[in-house]
């Protein structure tokens, strides 16, 4: 693992915030006998099942990138590429916003997704933004959010596809409603694979919806204003 990868992860072992949201979804799946985390994964299951492939309604496609270390893109990096580069095909005046940081002195996720698109033809003219400091969900979100901001034209909110691995779509809508970003869901593979590493990103993606949803829930709850500023 990247070095800079760990000590984000790291932080959040010092994270009052988060060690609280932990603690609290943490209880809810025990004090429940699992059924909270089970009903977090058939969630996640569901809709990485029923996810669409194309983008009816956005005016931006957001397309999230993933870890490629020494910038190699693994196969569930290459779909989502593959898959923008199908729908620029479709509509080649749609902007699309590639997100995604990387550590100092290598090849961001977003400039890795740049000449991924180009290379599958997509051309250098096309309208492609960069956001390129994220380094997780929460902060693609919340930078394109930003950037959107800027470009869009006064009380003209877009809506926004957002297009990753089907696993990974559940945490992507959860964290853009908290957000206030209207939008819709995009897959970048045709269908749900039943490989054992899919179910396995399954299962981890329901321990954070549930993290986040339940955490959030009990801010609200508990009227924790910091909690729930750090998902606004």
């Amino acid at each position: 693992m990247a070095r800079s990868r760990l000590l984000r992860r790291l932080r959040l072992l010092v994270d009052g915030d988060a060690l609280h949201a932990l603690a609290v979804a943490g209880s809810a799946c025990v004090l429940s006998l699992g059924l909270v985390y089970v009903g977090y994964v058939v969630h996640v299951w569901r809709v990485a099942r029923t996810a669409p492939c194309a983008a009816d309604r956005g005016d931006c496609l957001l397309v999230f990138g993933k870890h490629a270390p020494e910038g190699r893109l693994d196969p569930d990096f290459q779909a989502r590429v593959s898959r923008a580069a199908a729908l620029w095909a479709l509509q080649p005046a749609r902007r699309m916003l590639l997100l995604g940081g990387g550590p100092v002195g290598s090849p961001t996720e977003a400039m890795l997704a740049q000449r991924g698109l180009f290379a599958l033809g997509v051309a250098a003219d096309a309208p492609l933004l960069l956001e390129d400091r994220s380094r997780d969900t929460l902060q693609n979100l919340r930078n394109a959010r930003l950037l959107l901001a800027e470009a869009a034209e006064p009380a003209a909110a877009p809506v926004v596809t957002l297009l990753s691995s089907r696993y990974h779509l559940a945490r992507c809508a959860l964290l853009a409603r908290h957000m206030g970003l209207e939008s819709e869901l995009c897959a970048a593979e045709p269908a749900l694979s039943w490989q054992p590493g899919t179910l396995l990103h399954i299962a981890r993606e329901a321990a954070y919806v549930c993290w986040i949803d339940v955490g959030t829930r009990w801010a609200r709850m508990i009227g924790h204003r910091r909690m729930l500023a750090r998902l606004a």
